[in-house]
């Protein structure tokens, strides 16, 4: 379970403090599928960053799975994220020198899995994202949706048990942005935790569970 509590994160610009949250309590269970929406500058992607353990609040807390991780050293924050969250942004972040299958063993590779096993789950998750074909390419071989779908890969080789996707259809057509939803959705139906940002209000309103955020805050918390 993810558990805010009074999270605030404040941002220094110049001599001016931007509140980019502003006392946010949140509860998420395991297995939600959360969309978070709201214009540009509310928060949304401040949020999913703390969730997932790339920014720290500047106070309040954050439990996850009941345990404090708030004030966690480098070394266990980085572990934790590398466990227990997959993540999946707008523009990929996938190494361009790497092929695809290379891309995806790459968290294996940093949980110092044994090369055997990460080839052939590295197999298995290029196989489930429609990719087998193209593991051998590098990411400019390949089109946007497809990068994309590799990205997920590399987001579920781990097996987390929350999936963060920040605004993943963005740069992509609307047919390879259904496909990658549908695939983040499948991912939901096995018990991963999903938790979308979007601009797009239909694919806000697919969610079971919708946050709206306004000038750092939840403003509605609606539930299908």
């Amino acid at each position: 379970m993810i558990e805010l509590r009074n999270i605030h994160r404040v941002f220094h610009v110049g001599d001016q403090q931007v509140h980019a949250l502003n006392d946010v309590t949140l509860s998420i269970q395991p297995g939600e599928y959360l969309s978070i929406m709201g214009p540009s500058g509310s928060g949304k992607s401040t949020l999913l960053h703390l969730i997932g353990l790339l920014d720290r609040p500047t106070s309040g807390r954050y439990l996850l799975d009941e345990r404090d991780v708030t004030d966690l050293d480098d070394a266990e924050t980085a572990r934790v994220r590398r466990e227990t969250i997959g993540f999946v942004f707008q523009f990929f972040h996938l190494v361009s020198r790497l092929s695809a299958a290379d891309n995806v063993a790459l968290p294996l590779v940093l949980a110092g899995i044994a090369p055997t096993e990460r080839a052939q789950r590295v197999a298995a998750v290029m196989q489930a994202v429609g990719l087998a074909d193209r593991a051998h390419h590098r990411p400019d071989q390949l089109s946007g949706g497809q990068r994309q779908r590799v990205a997920m890969a590399r987001a579920t080789i781990m097996a987390p048990a929350v999936i963060l996707a920040d605004e993943p259809t963005g740069n992509l057509d609307s047919a390879s942005g259904k496909e990658v939803i549908a695939l983040l959705e499948q991912l939901n139906t096995r018990g991963m935790t999903l938790i979308i940002v979007t601009h797009d209000a239909d694919i806000g309103r697919r969610a079971r569970r919708r946050l709206k955020m306004m000038d750092g805050r939840i403003v509605e918390d609606d539930s299908a």
